[in-house]
């Protein structure tokens, strides 16, 4: 254990006389991985046990965790219908023979045999019109990686700060969307700072993430498991090209590799800043890249963003200037742009709602949200699309494939205030269906409106909240 150092100098911390930690003293490295869930569960268990009792030690042994049952279980819980890799191995065709792969896959990750593969990379299209390139994993590599994630994971839950909700289990969008609310009703917010990181994952230093990963991860072989996944390159149209920086999105581990990178790049510095540089009070939530920060003061708010600025430079990433914002929002924002003629308080946009100042009924300072307006209407078109494409299935097949859709939307986007957003997307989804059977043949044509709400009210599920008031279930997660 190393005291009095920061961790942001890229200096693992040194283990307790070299030692393993007591919770790898406790199991057999070599015990029969041919064990019960609930023990290779409790094995877990006795790392994060361990990772909470002694916060600054180093895990020199962690591999022996990545068991053929872990393995087993890493392979069931991919999704079965994802895309395969440059290995084409799709996950059913993985399955067949599926221990005998499991057992030789164990045998090389521990040997050192096991070799990373590229990144099959494709491109999916942004809401900016540009493309997004996603990197999609071997399925060795999807299984390999999700085992060796579920044990970082009990190291670094004991870790990342409560402000962080982006994948990590047990969170949700819906959690950092609840404290982002309660926050700027409860504290003293007057500004907020909507920040945006340029290409996070394709700017990701691997230096600096070898570093970060030296404080807690003494283990050798899970290192060089990860430089190897880091460094394997990437594969597009059977070329292959190498990757000095950055991680592909898609990949299994990336997201915990990303939480990692942010805690000790933004996490504990702003902590810090907040406790020794602010003036007033300041608040923060972050999802994975995307965070939103609350000022009390507006010098507070303009330090900060420059701090920021310099911080994200020094290692390797860059705040996007032209997203990165800051506006005046909060209980007096309203008072003030009026007083001063400037109209309605500027919005932002987190996690797919745009939050709004507003008023309840009572005269009461509130922030409304509704669905982001342009992923609203860009999704009416990717289910329009699909609608004509599948236009000439039966009614029913189309009418239950609908209702998935719109459930789905539901089942994200009904927020208290949400209302009229969620009427607006069945309804243009609706008119679409509409659409489409009208082009099925010439007496398809003939269908009126008035007998497609027949369809409508059978097969289109009707709006309805789903989500509590925010303060409400964040009371029910954070008790005090």
């Amino acid at each position: 254990m190393v005291e009095g150092r920061e961790p942001d100098r890229g200096e693992p911390a040194t283990d307790r006389q070299g030692l393993h930690s007591e919770a790898e003293m406790e199991e057999n490295p070599h015990e029969s991985p041919d064990r019960g869930s609930e023990n290779l569960l409790s094995g877990l268990e006795r790392v994060r046990e361990a990772a909470r009792r002694n916060s600054p030690e180093r895990f020199t042994a962690l591999l022996h965790h990545v068991t053929v049952d872990l393995l087993r279980e890493a392979y069931h819980k991919l999704n079965p219908r994802a895309a395969p890799g440059v290995d084409e191995m799709t996950w059913k065709e993985y399955g067949q023979g599926l221990e005998v792969r499991l057992v030789d896959l164990h045998g090389r990750v521990h040997s050192g045999r096991y070799r990373a593969k590229p990144s099959k990379r494709i491109y999916l299209p942004k809401p900016d019109g540009k493309q997004r390139p996603i990197g999609i994993a071997a399925m060795e590599d999807k299984i390999v990686q999700q085992a060796v994630g579920w044990v970082l994971e009990q190291v670094y839950e004991e870790d990342f700060i409560g402000f962080s909700y982006g994948f990590r289990p047990g969170r949700s969008a819906h959690q950092a969307l609840d404290a982002i609310w309660v926050a700027i009703l409860q504290r003293k917010v007057n500004w907020i700072v909507d920040a945006d990181v340029r290409s996070f994952f394709d700017h990701l230093d691997h230096g600096w993430m070898e570093k970060f990963l030296g404080h807690r991860i003494g283990d050798r072989r899970v290192r060089r498991l990860i430089q190897k996944w880091l460094r394997a390159g990437v594969s597009e149209e059977g070329e292959w090209s190498k990757t000095a920086v950055g991680t592909p999105q898609g990949a299994v581990i990336s997201p915990l590799l990303a939480n990692i990178y942010l805690h000790y790049v933004l996490d504990l510095w702003v902590q810090r800043w907040r406790k020794q540089e602010a003036k007033g009070e300041v608040i923060i939530v972050r999802y994975a890249d995307d965070f939103v920060l609350g000022f009390q003061n507006r010098e507070d708010a303009e330090r900060f963003l420059k701090a920021l600025e310099a911080r994200m430079k020094q290692f390797g990433l860059e705040v996007h200037s032209e997203k990165t914002r800051l506006i005046e929002f909060g209980r007096f924002a309203m008072a003030n742009r009026e007083r001063r003629e400037e109209g309605k308080p500027v919005t932002f946009d987190f996690l797919g709602f745009t939050h709004i100042c507003a008023a309840t009924r009572n005269g009461r300072f509130t922030v409304k949200r509704r669905s982001i307006a342009k992923r609203l209407r860009r999704k009416v078109q990717e289910v329009s699309v699909k609608l004509r494409e599948i236009r000439h299935a039966p009614l029913p097949e189309q009418g239950n494939w609908l209702r998935q859709v719109i459930r789905g939307y539901f089942n994200y986007h009904a927020v208290p205030g949400n209302r009229k957003a969620l009427d607006a997307f069945r309804t243009l989804l609706a008119r679409a269906w509409f659409r489409s059977l009208r082009t099925r043949s010439q007496k398809a044509r003939h269908l009126t409106w008035d007998r497609m709400q027949v369809l409508i009210s059978r097969w289109l599920p009707t709006p309805c909240i789903l989500h509590p008031y925010p303060n409400q279930r964040l009371c029910v997660h954070h008790p005090r």
